[in-house]
């Protein structure tokens, strides 16, 4: 199959299950914040910003390594998926141990070890979805991997649901509602992709295998640690400055630009596996060169639209006690917008298996991140931290770009790439400060958003081209 057409094959099948279950996430958002005061979803989502960044620190990030290994063509998968199993569980005994300090962690008002229980229960059960996700997507098996995408929205919305909207469980029931739908999710692979073959405790544990998997991925632990530095930990030190119900109001604010991360995902699961396929090739610089601009001019759209229209969406999308998070908003878009960039890098160390270099890029920006939120925060509140993490990934854009140039050199458009990005950053000072008034700072910004699609309306029409294309095809 032609390399691109097996690009938009997988995207296609990927989108199935990932469209799903972050749609669904909109959906909740609007459900939670009608249902939970500002601090109780403050907490909530302090919780499972803590539980996310746990994940790979208790499992040693195995879940990377099981993707990647069972990729290869020619590995033992029986030892990739029993290595992955036996390091996830033993991770999770040993912080177990923890558990009386872990209960004692109050940060400014909200005291953590209230949750504790929940807080492990969420964390296996995350941990063994995660793993179980990636081996079966390393094994080419993605379209069980979107129908497990699908089923787990459905399990999810009625968990939540049930536990929110008829037991009124609050913090517990938000935290629960995933725990429940992951090992449903754990269940329901292990019996259709019949991963108990896959296990082995006496002879699946191979150092060829195992060795090479942890040397892999314990590289990736102060990665993830560091993504979480930059990604989160400016919740928790808004908390610590400004109080757990303004970190209510800017976790809100996170998830309009959780629209741009829609986007990406679903391309970037794809990309993955054709990042390790193609990187050998011949003429592989062209090929990343061309997805890249395409895809990069496509986030620069979908982040111009929403910057737009973060007001009018906020009004609708959250509650009323949210509404004032749309002012967050167009800085954290521009934020993630760079951020789904930068993983678009990250899949070239991954091919490359240069987990460390990925390790040391994430590390400069989360040094500028917690020196601009320390600074930034106490004056500016969540407008700093805004600024703090769109400067971050800002910058590991630019290291990672001329870092990655000695694997693949890949050629950005810079005729609308550099404009793109300015004209982002002029619509979001629009949008915010409403100059000269709001009316007339609306229409500027709407004129911003069709100049970005104009320059970028090549990358568009590719992907849909390509994707079109490719459904009408498999449909014909």
């Amino acid at each position: 199959m032609d390399k691109y057409k097996k690009l938009a094959s997988n995207t296609i099948i990927f989108a199935i299950g990932t469209f799903s279950s972050k749609l669904l996430t909109v959906l909740l958002t609007a459900f939670y914040t009608r249902v939970m005061e500002t601090g109780d979803f403050g907490g909530a989502t302090s919780i499972q910003n803590a539980v996310n960044i746990l994940v790979p620190i208790v499992t040693l990030a195995v879940n990377s390594a099981a993707l990647r290994f069972s990729i290869d063509k020619f590995s033992n998968k029986k030892s990739v998926f029993t290595t992955g199993v036996v390091t996830t569980l033993a991770g999770f005994s040993v912080f177990c141990l923890l558990s009386p300090l872990v209960s004692k962690i109050t940060i400014n008002d909200f005291n953590m070890g209230e949750y504790v229980v929940v807080l492990y229960l969420m964390l296996l059960g995350s941990s063994l979805r995660q793993l179980c996700q990636q081996f079966v997507r390393g094994m080419g098996n993605v379209k069980l991997y979107a129908i497990d995408g699908v089923i787990a929205t459905a399990t999810s919305a009625g968990f939540t649901f049930l536990y929110l909207g008829v037991f009124k469980w609050g913090i517990n029931g938000y935290i629960l509602s995933i725990f429940t739908s992951d090992i449903f999710s754990v269940v329901f692979m292990f019996a259709v992709a019949k991963l108990w073959k896959y296990v082995d405790f006496k002879k699946g544990l191979d150092k060829r295998i195992s060795v090479p998997m942890l040397k892999y991925c314990i590289p990736l632990i102060p990665t993830v640690v560091l993504w979480w530095i930059i990604n989160v930990s400016d919740q928790y030190m808004v908390i610590f400055f400004k109080g757990v119900a303004e970190s209510g109001i800017y976790n809100a604010a996170y998830k309009i630009p959780n629209f741009v991360i829609i986007f990406s995902t679903i391309f970037i699961d794809a990309w993955q596996l054709s990042a390790v396929d193609e990187y050998n090739s011949r003429g592989n610089s062209k090929f990343f060169s061309d997805v890249f601009n395409v895809y990069s001019g496509s986030l620069f759209v979908v982040g111009a639209f929403l910057i737009t229209l973060s007001k009018f969406i906020t009004g609708i999308y959250l509650g009323k006690e949210y509404y004032e998070s749309w002012q967050y908003e167009p800085i954290l878009v521009i934020a993630t917008t760079f951020s789904c960039i930068v993983n678009f890098y990250a899949s070239i160390y991954m091919a490359k298996k240069k987990s460390v270099l990925s390790m040391l890029t994430a590390g400069i920006g989360a040094v500028i991140n917690i020196v601009l939120n320390l600074i930034l925060i106490p004056k500016f509140g969540a407008y700093g931290a805004a600024i703090a993490t769109a400067v971050s990934f800002v910058v590991v854009f630019i290291i990672r770009a001329k870092n990655t140039k000695q694997f693949v050199n890949i050629n950005i458009d810079h005729s609308s790439f550099l404009p793109s990005a300015i004209l982002m950053l002029a619509s979001t000072v629009f949008v915010i400060y409403e100059v000269p008034d709001e009316k007339t700072s609306f229409l500027i910004s709407l004129g911003i958003t069709a100049l970005i699609t104009l320059l970028n309306f090549k990358s568009v029409m590719d992907i849909l081209k390509l994707l079109f294309d490719k459904f009408v095809k498999k449909r014909g």
